[in-house]
């Protein structure tokens, strides 16, 4: 299907292109939400009658969108969940997630403009993408922690997962004490004999 887009969309064009799209991207995206007309006639002449309206209407919102960018400097997220010894997390991080966060810290975001290209299913620390505008796009950092002291180790760059293995291991070597373990099985030893002349008189 041809249409005409009505402000710029990645990786398709920019105002007033006329560009061909899969019906369905059109049908279920790009008609709905404003974003394109259809490539008729009809539309063509009223997107030229109106092509400097919308453009100065596109103008207003991506000089917003940079105002609202500057208050992205640095924005981090820290959203506590629970999560395995792997640090795979009981269920995922969703769109819904990052924009109520992202509210609470006090910026203007709707679950339209977080650009996640899949779950977040692990702790960690993430890049997400925000499209404020087509044109205007920052990055938000995502800290994903199974505590708040958690949170703060990734924060300072320390890999939580490769640091829990590596305390487990040297944990282990600390606790294993050599004097215990053979004095242990030669107190077995001693008793298994026993244990089994007892039997042998008994039948």
């Amino acid at each position: 299907m041809d249409v005409i887009l009505l402000e710029r969309v990645e990786k398709l064009g920019g105002i007033g292109d006329v560009v061909k799209v899969k019906d369905g991207f059109a049908r279920n995206f790009l008609l709905p939400r404003k974003k394109a007309l259809r490539a008729n006639e009809a539309n063509k002449k009223v997107f030229e009658a109106n092509r400097a309206r919308i453009e100065a209407d596109n103008a207003s919102r991506r000089t917003d969108a940079e105002k609202e960018a500057g208050t992205f400097n640095d924005v981090s997220v820290t959203l506590i969940r629970q999560a395995s010894n792997t640090g795979q997390l009981y269920g995922s991080v969703a769109v819904r997630d990052l924009v109520e966060a992202l509210v609470a810290d006090g910026h203007k975001v709707n679950k339209a403009q977080i650009v996640l290209d899949k779950p977040i299913k692990a702790i960690g620390v993430y890049e997400v993408r925000v499209a404020l505008h087509p044109e205007v796009s920052v990055t938000v950092k995502v800290n994903v922690a199974r505590s708040p002291e958690e949170a703060d180790m990734q924060a300072q760059g320390v890999d939580v997962m490769a640091a829990m293995f590596e305390k487990e291991e040297t944990g282990f070597v600390e606790d294993y004490d050599p004097n215990a373990e053979p004095g242990a099985t030669a107190e077995v030893r001693e008793e298994a004999p026993a244990a089994d002349e007892g039997e042998t008189a008994e039948g």
